[in-house]
């Protein structure tokens, strides 16, 4: 079988293949597309309210010792991400983020970066192929339903992070807590099971690497300051 390059094309054509090439390989091959519903009255509002919530990235610790593991946390994760991130700052900036909005969201920090592995590969303008956006694969319905319309800024870090984590923990909360459901809502799959098992093997890669203790003690010093939209 000839490959693509191999087969002689009219000139006309070539443009076009260029562009359909790009846009395979600038795709994540499990990006998510969440399904638009309807949301009651206050289910909008605490999202709305959950997301437009002003708060910077930098975590609050309780004390030195959580303080420590939050440090170990980033120490262990960071070598991962070195070629996707190669730049330091930019690279500890965004686990930091990602550690702020998953324990804001009362979600495990693994949990979101297995998620993130799986959905664009830590790709910040990763566009998939239903138009979900971003690390986290948002659809910009999203942007029209609880943010203020501008979906080119889901292209933006914190917000991109902030409405992916939300939106996980309002799946989460819709499914009763079972997360292999809410996994699957996210990514518009719900009850298959290949989605989930993806980012679940994502996730252990994660937890093996920073200590599953310290994720856990992560989550349940944000169970108290969550959002009314996270609880």
């Amino acid at each position: 079988m000839k490959s693509l390059r191999s087969v002689i094309l009219p000139w006309s054509v070539r443009p076009v293949l260029g562009v359909v090439l790009a846009l395979c390989v600038s795709t994540a091959a499990w990006a998510g597309a969440q399904v638009e519903e309807p949301l009651a009255r206050s289910v909008r509002t605490a999202l709305s309210a959950a997301i437009s919530r002003a708060a910077p990235p930098a975590p609050v610790f309780a004390d030195d010792a959580q303080r420590r593991r939050f440090e170990h946390w980033l120490v262990s994760a960071e070598p991962r991400l070195m070629k996707r991130k190669p730049d330091g700052l930019v690279r500890k900036e965004f686990l930091q983020t990602v550690w702020y909005e998953a324990t804001r969201a009362g979600l495990d920090p693994t949990l979101v970066l297995g998620l993130i592995e799986v959905e664009s590969g830590f790709r910040k303008h990763a566009i998939s192929v239903a138009g979900a956006r971003g690390y986290m694969q948002v659809m910009p319905f999203w942007s029209r339903v609880i943010g203020d319309g501008d979906s080119s800024r889901l292209f933006h870090m914190q917000t991109n992070l902030r409405f992916g984590c939300v939106i996980l923990r309002h799946y989460l909360d819709i499914e009763k807590g079972n997360l292999f459901l809410a996994l699957g809502r996210y990514n518009g799959s719900r009850g298959r099971a290949e989605y989930p098992n993806l980012v679940f093997g994502a996730q252990r890669r994660w937890q093996t690497l920073v200590g599953r203790e310290t994720t856990q003690v992560a989550v349940n010093s944000a169970s108290d300051s969550r959002s009314p939209a996270a609880r």
